[in-house]
């Protein structure tokens, strides 16, 4: 059975707004696991422009699911991670200017930084998984780079306008997954999915879990967080 990870930035890009003290992602969080989640996702930015280090030190000791780090492969980085110690780190690609995450990471083109920084996270005991595109140069760079999981950039999909260009990603999507599990590494996915493309996703076999985000905080604003993750994770489980 599929499992579901919310991601809670969004929650501290409203409290980050005021420059306050609400709401509380880490209260957003207990909130999540208690509707069902099966695990906390947060991204630690350079900028700090939502998730900040305290958020990071108190999740780590308050949820009882799993945490997962989206992270860049920094030093900084690395180094706050073999200090807090999630129970798993995404890398992901990271830019100063963007809105949210575009794209998957290069492994390809960056084989020894990723690869450095993938051997020191999993010198401490933790899993690793390299957010990229569904594209077969970049999930067989993973596996040799010593990934032990890819997250498949799901925006393409989600962003696709028209049914024709929509299947395609889901197909490449598909390909990618068995691919990726050929090889022996387990697989996530995430990015844009919302309550309506979901089981279109859900349909491909060999996704291990799925991290949605900004879809589940956006219901919350209007139906309550409980409610907003209860609906997706019955989605997820039950496709």
């Amino acid at each position: 059975m599929a499992k579901l990870g919310v991601n809670i930035d969004h929650v501290a890009t409203i409290r980050q707004a005021r420059g306050g003290v609400e709401p509380d992602p880490v209260a957003a969080a207990v909130i999540a696991e208690m509707a069902g989640a099966d695990g906390i996702t947060v991204h630690l930015r350079e900028d700090r422009r939502h998730i900040q280090d305290r958020d990071l030190e108190l999740l780590r000791k308050t949820i009882k699911t799993r945490l997962n780090l989206e992270m860049a492969a920094t030093d900084e980085m690395v180094s706050i991670a073999q200090k807090i110690r999630p129970d798993m780190c995404t890398l992901v690609p990271e830019k100063r200017l963007e809105l949210t995450t575009e794209g998957g990471l290069d492994v390809r083109c960056n084989i020894e930084q990723i690869k450095s920084a993938v051997e020191r996270i999993r010198s401490a005991g933790i899993p690793v998984s390299l957010f990229i595109d569904a594209d077969t140069d970049q999930i067989k760079a993973a596996d040799r780079v010593g990934a032990d999981y890819i997250e498949i950039h799901t925006g393409i999909f989600s962003e696709a306008t028209d049914w024709k260009s929509g299947e395609a990603e889901l197909i490449r999507i598909e390909n990618g997954v068995k691919l990726a599990r050929k090889l022996g590494l387990g697989v996530n996915a995430g990015h844009g999915l919302n309550y309506a493309n979901i089981k279109q996703i859900t349909s491909i076999r060999g996704i291990d879990e799925y991290n949605i985000g900004h879809s589940i905080i956006s219901r919350a604003v209007l139906v309550g967080l409980e409610r907003a993750v209860r609906d997706m994770s019955e989605l997820v489980r039950f496709a």
